[in-house]
């Protein structure tokens, strides 16, 4: 099959290239592929139809994130999301992969270390978790339950060595977080239906409400191990659901987060504050981006 550059089928179909390099990128071009950063069209491609812009219905955070991983569009909002979003909630579990590495990782789908020693678990983790943000936007409007949880949990933690628990599915041995006991096994999932349950009954979403389930959340600390980004998922994820602007904590809100968690019940405005601060970081990235919110 012969293929033509942007610039020929610009021509052809007599629009701006710019207009064939957004169609090649969104998917709207069948056969049309990359070598490197060039687009090979098919020469026998069907010029798109123009779409009607819908004034009513401005395009979301989350139509863009969709649109970006469906493309796989490098170097948008949802590249930076995954990115950010995948190495610091791992490395605020111990994870010792740099930000360098998660990025060529999620960029190339290889890891190339030389003289160093790393975790197997922590590439398995951060290539997993970037699946579970690619499920998160996928599924972003199904009801959060028990099961999209445990599915989380599940596909975080697949193919990892940790083989002394079963992945996906709740605790069996009690577990303590920061020194703090946790729900007791034989009682999590009463526990999770119970917050579940007051969680979907509320009939419009805060961003108080995502936090106050996190905290909830965490507390109950329904598995074995991987709660902490678990839960920092579920908070994406109904952001995203309720046209929230998402944040991601980073390293240096770490101990303000952690504070805040502890202290909920006594001042919710530690880790408030905590997540604004962190939600403004994101805001100045959909700037950057020009992303209305």
């Amino acid at each position: 099959m012969a293929y033509l550059s942007v610039t020929e089928t610009a021509k052809k179909w007599n629009m701006s290239e710019r207009s064939v390099r957004n169609y090649c990128a969104q998917g709207r071009i069948d056969g049309a592929f990359l070598t490197g950063k060039t687009w090979n069209i098919p020469e026998n491609a069907e010029k798109p139809e123009r779409t009607k812009r819908k004034s009513s219905k401005p395009e979301t955070l989350l139509d863009i994130l969709k649109r970006e991983k469906d493309s796989k569009h490098h170097g948008g909002i949802y590249h930076k999301t995954q990115i950010d979003l995948t190495y610091n909630s791992n490395h605020i579990e111990g994870s010792r992969l740099t930000h360098d590495q998660t990025r060529y990782i999620f960029e190339t789908n290889t890891i190339g270390i030389e003289n160093e020693v790393v975790n197997v678990d922590d590439v398995i983790e951060t290539a997993n978790h970037f699946k579970c943000v690619d499920f998160i936007i996928d599924t972003v409007n199904i009801k959060l339950t028990e099961g999209y949880i445990q599915k989380l949990h599940y596909f975080l933690k697949s193919g990892t060595t940790m083989k002394w628990f079963e992945i996906g599915s709740y605790k069996k041995y009690p577990n303590e977080v920061g020194g703090i006991n946790t729900t007791l096994p034989e009682e999590v999932s009463d526990k999770m239906k119970e917050l579940l349950s007051e969680y979907s009954s509320k009939k419009t979403i805060t961003f108080d409400d995502i936090l106050d389930f996190h905290v909830k959340f965490e507390r109950i600390h329904p598995f074995q191990d991987g709660n902490g980004r678990v839960g920092r998922l579920i908070m994406f994820k109904e952001c995203l659901k309720h046209n929230i602007v998402p944040f991601i904590i980073e390293d240096n809100l770490k101990m303000y987060y952690y504070r805040g968690l502890k202290e909920w019940n006594n001042e919710k405005g530690y880790l408030t504050d905590t997540c604004l601060t962190a939600q403004d970081k994101y805001k100045a990235y959909l700037d950057y981006f020009r992303i209305k919110y």
